[in-house]
């Protein structure tokens, strides 16, 4: 695979991002990579069965149609799954008693037990766990301003005993692409098992969904209720991937569950509670009642920390390896999106280095780093600042703007929100409605067209709407 070939993925990304939208583009592709490409043959992957089987459904024509575009001999896409497992045989940790559902149902309901002196990472398995890399620990997680707030809770949540009061339930973790979520999760998890007084959980959205429908396939639901409501602390990565409504009834069921009897629920997202439009009112209810805390974008000093860290790691296994400061210092400067594509440019230049011979200079990685180098993406609005910036404006209550009062003084102000939601974000005029106080599509068309006259016909109204664009977009 060339740089050619990188470039010409870039672009494909690129035109699916403004064809799609930022939203579905982040949650669909902002995890596929580029694997190698044949005379006719593009391989992709992504991390999960999951994403996989959904993007060959939907995507697959369309993604396939742009490469083309870029080279038309392509006759064929290949979508894989790429493993992210690590296993470490060698690592025991005392594991306490953890009862599992019979593996046959005629079987009987019985538990088993799983005494200590077995591997944590078999008894995290036979749960039915999703894989847990050994390298996402705290020891591993380099803390800066944007995430000091979210390492804090976690490792609270990790080191909580059996017994104890919890602080914080659930705990919701949100952020963007590479930024840490899953690292902290995981975390959690293997700092808390290692402790060994709690039945701990790692789960994926989708391996949820996959438990849940097996279950329901070989008739042993209940079985499947029971392990998973015995746990202890249940983390949960990923839940925008949560489709089905029967999976979402069961996940409410069992986050109700687990937090009314006073066990640890952890869960991730790329968006925060009250954007997950796909689940129930209940469940996003329930999750904004505990801590939900934001992990921002990196800092520049906290990627170069994040680059000393993995060039660090590298040389544990390559100790000639060394990357000049000046070229940490170019890389954390120009590489801002997250921590993967930071860790991407370690492995460019460790296989550089490698493979060439030739020490790694500040030439070899502005090569290299050409096509991770991208443009500043806008800020992502959200529905909730609207309503928060346009009520302190017209000083009114966000209150206001959700209820059904429709003096002059509320409509106007209510109107104008209605229209910024639509201009300034990716949801739909349904969804818009809903996220106001319940409203029907037409109504919120009726508001956009409104402002739209207005603004057309009163210079000074449309520079306050501008103003009001303005400052919600710094």
């Amino acid at each position: 695979m060339t740089s050619t070939d990188q470039d010409r993925w870039r672009r494909v990304k690129d035109r699916l991002r403004t064809e799609l939208g930022d939203d579905v583009f982040t949650s669909w592709f902002g995890r596929m990579e580029l694997e190698s490409v044949d005379k006719h043959v593009i391989r992709l992957s992504v991390p999960t069965r999951f994403l996989r089987n959904w993007i060959q459904s939907h995507y697959s024509e369309r993604v396939l149609a742009r490469w083309q575009e870029e080279e038309p001999d392509t006759m064929r896409l290949e979508l894989t799954v790429r493993s992210a497992t690590i296993r470490l045989p060698t690592v025991k940790c005392k594991v306490p008693d953890l009862p599992l559902p019979q593996r046959n149902a005629r079987e009987g309901s019985g538990n088993a037990d799983l005494r200590a002196s077995v591997p944590y990472l078999s008894v995290h398995e036979a749960l039915g766990g999703s894989p847990l890399d050994p390298r996402l620990t705290f020891e591993t997680f380099i803390v800066g301003r944007s995430n000091t707030l979210a390492h804090a809770a976690a490792k609270q949540v990790a080191m909580s005993r059996h017994g104890e009061p919890l602080m914080f339930n659930p705990l919701y973790v949100h952020a963007g692409v590479g930024l840490g979520k899953t690292h902290l999760l995981q975390a959690i998890t293997w700092a808390g098992n290692t402790a060994g007084d709690r039945k701990m959980l790692y789960l994926t959205a989708e391996r949820f969904m996959y438990g849940f429908v097996s279950a329901l396939r070989s008739q042993t639901t209940l079985a499947f209720k029971e392990a998973v409501r015995a746990i202890d602390v249940l983390v949960i990565d990923d839940l925008q991937f949560l489709q089905g409504r029967s999976t979402q009834a069961e996940f409410c069921h069992t986050l109700n569950t687990l937090i009314d009897a006073g066990r640890q629920v952890v869960i991730a997202s790329d968006r925060p509670p009250a954007d997950l439009e796909s689940l129930d009112d209940r469940v996003r209810s329930r999750l904004a009642g505990g801590l939900v805390v934001e992990i921002g974008s990196l800092g520049e000093d906290l990627r170069l920390e994040i680059l000393k860290s993995r060039v660090g790691a590298a040389r544990m296994h390559h100790p000639g390896f060394e990357v000049p400061a000046p070229v940490l210092s170019f890389i954390a400067k120009s590489v801002t999106h997250n921590g993967r594509d930071l860790e991407g440019a370690v492995n460019r230049l460790l296989a550089n280095n490698k493979l060439t011979g030739q020490p790694v200079t500040l030439e070899m990685a502005e090569r290299e780093m050409r096509d991770l180098i991208r443009p500043a993406e806008p800020k992502r609005v959200r529905i909730e600042d609207i309503q928060r910036i346009v009520a302190r404006q017209y000083n009114v209550s966000r209150a206001d703007l959700l209820s059904s009062r429709r003096t002059a003084n509320v409509v106007r102000p209510r109107q104008v929100a209605m229209y910024l939601a639509k201009v300034l974000t990716l949801r739909s005029l349904p969804e818009i409605g809903r996220r106001f106080g319940g409203r029907d599509h037409t109504t919120v068309l009726h508001a956009v067209r409104k402002i739209e006259h207005l603004a057309g016909n009163d210079s000074a109204f449309a520079e306050e709407i501008e103003a009001l664009k303005r400052q919600l977009q710094d």
